[in-house]
């Protein structure tokens, strides 16, 4: 399967590929799109997959045999294995139907594969109302102009940390937001430095794991973190000092850019949009 970029190209208004997210507008996005496919149902990382440091496997690849693409609309379906599965059919077109399309192949394929859910993918630029999205924001981070201002609130390591501040308890009241997770790649040592807030003397709040890679292009990229505030510590500026000091930390470690993507209208969403981050426009999901 090769892609033609120039259809492609004019129906992308954000730069995303399929099983690897986010990119730049600047990054070789018609390589990317190749090479996706290239490693398809082998289970293999590309080196520069961000999703490589949870696994030994790759568990979303493109249905190569399935892809729909032609002059008007690039129809691009994964398969997640994960749980009871999930088919995503990742829609670039501008056609009236082409929602409509991409939601009759994922519910064809998941019934195909078996999968508990199907699920149809599209894009909006950045220059599109909040309104219209129902998903998350891709966000850029670029350090080139520096790593931003100073944390407003001490900020320490977790590992910094003496017995008895609290993570344990931390952890397992943010497990929706992963950081259960977290704390099991932590005790492992598998996982880069978190950097925790405290508050009488019991963590409130953490971001993490920080670590970076390199990227398609050579450049070294701080990789997204975990990151949330514990409800009754919020409207404090807690989150504000976190996500500072993880700025100062990519910065210090040599981390050219960060790629996020922060749920619409969310906390996250309006820290970065204050803190000055670039929009690439807005990724869309929708189970069918």
């Amino acid at each position: 399967m090769r892609f033609h970029w120039g259809w492609i190209e004019p129906v992308m208004p954000v730069p995303y590929v399929p099983t690897l997210g986010p990119a730049r507008w600047d990054d070789p996005l018609p390589e990317l799109l190749e090479a996706v496919v290239d490693v398809a149902g082998t289970g293999r990382f590309l080196s520069h997959d961000k999703d490589r440091r949870w696994g030994e496997t790759k568990t979303e690849w493109v249905l190569v045999d399935a892809i729909e693409h032609d002059q008007k609309q690039t129809l691009v379906p994964t398969l997640v294995d994960r749980g009871r599965g999930v088919v995503k059919v990742h829609v670039y077109g501008a056609v009236p139907d082409s929602l409509s399309t991409g939601a009759d192949l994922a519910r064809k394929l998941a019934a195909v594969h078996g999968t508990a859910k199907a699920r149809v993918v599209w894009f909006l630029g950045a220059d599109q109302p909040d309104a219209y999205a129902q998903g998350t924001r891709v966000q850029l981070k670029d350090f080139t102009t520096g790593p931003g201002e100073a944390p407003g609130a001490p900020v320490q390591e977790y590992k910094e940390l003496p017995e008895g501040f609290g993570f344990h308890a931390f952890a397992a009241a943010m497990a929706e937001d992963g950081f259960a997770f977290l704390y099991e790649q932590m005790q492992a040592g598998t996982v880069g430095p978190v950097l925790t807030v405290l508050h009488d003397r019991l963590v409130a709040g953490a971001i993490g794991p920080m670590e970076t890679m390199t990227d398609v292009q050579g450049q070294a990229r701080l990789l997204p973190q975990y990151f949330g505030v514990l409800p009754q510590h919020r409207g404090r500026g807690y989150g504000r000092a976190l996500w500072r000091a993880a700025m100062h930390w990519g910065h210090q470690h040599g981390a050219a850019y960060q790629l996020l993507q922060t749920e619409v209208g969310g906390a996250s969403d309006r820290l970065c949009r204050a803190e000055g981050l670039v929009s690439l426009g807005f990724v869309n999901q929708a189970d069918v």
